[in-house]
């Protein structure tokens, strides 16, 4: 059984993309994230126009202070990614809530699988389910070097 997590008091959730801060989303990920350092804006506007977005954002002020996307045939796979929280607001359980959120809306899809990759966060995925590969000698990547 999973955990369940819900938003603070003074947050909400969209997933409607015309609220999307791009120019807050974009310097978060280019700029502090260790696996989208100097991502071109170009390429940041794509990713978010393909994508189901996640967004978290203060009540008062509508201001985003987290953001996550995720790549999806809304049937049989999803690959969450990009998953991000303001510096200025970690800590309060956005981040968790956010991935929580993110869970059950795919998994209402009837998503068999969800992927992400993480270099450092596992204690927050872990709660909500994700676990390692439990074949990984069976996932193959193809890995094109960027220029």
């Amino acid at each position: 059984m999973t955990a369940e997590f819900r938003l603070p008091e003074g947050y909400e959730l969209s997933t409607d993309p015309a609220r999307i801060d791009a120019d807050t989303v974009h310097r978060w990920l280019s700029t502090d994230a260790y696996w989208a350092l100097g991502r071109p804006r170009e390429t940041q506007e794509k990713a978010i126009g393909g994508s189901l977005n996640f967004g978290v954002y203060d009540t008062v002020t509508g201001a985003q202070a987290a953001y996550a996307r995720v790549i999806t045939d809304r049937a049989t796979f999803a690959w969450l990614c990009d998953v991000y929280v303001d510096p200025a607001v970690r800590g309060k359980g956005l981040g968790t809530a956010l991935v929580t959120a993110v869970r059950d809306e795919v998994r209402a899809y009837g998503v068999r699988r969800v992927l992400l990759a993480t270099h450092d966060a596992h204690e927050v995925y872990a709660p909500i389910g994700f676990r390692p590969l439990e074949r990984p000698d069976q996932w193959m990547a193809l890995i094109f070097e960027q220029a």
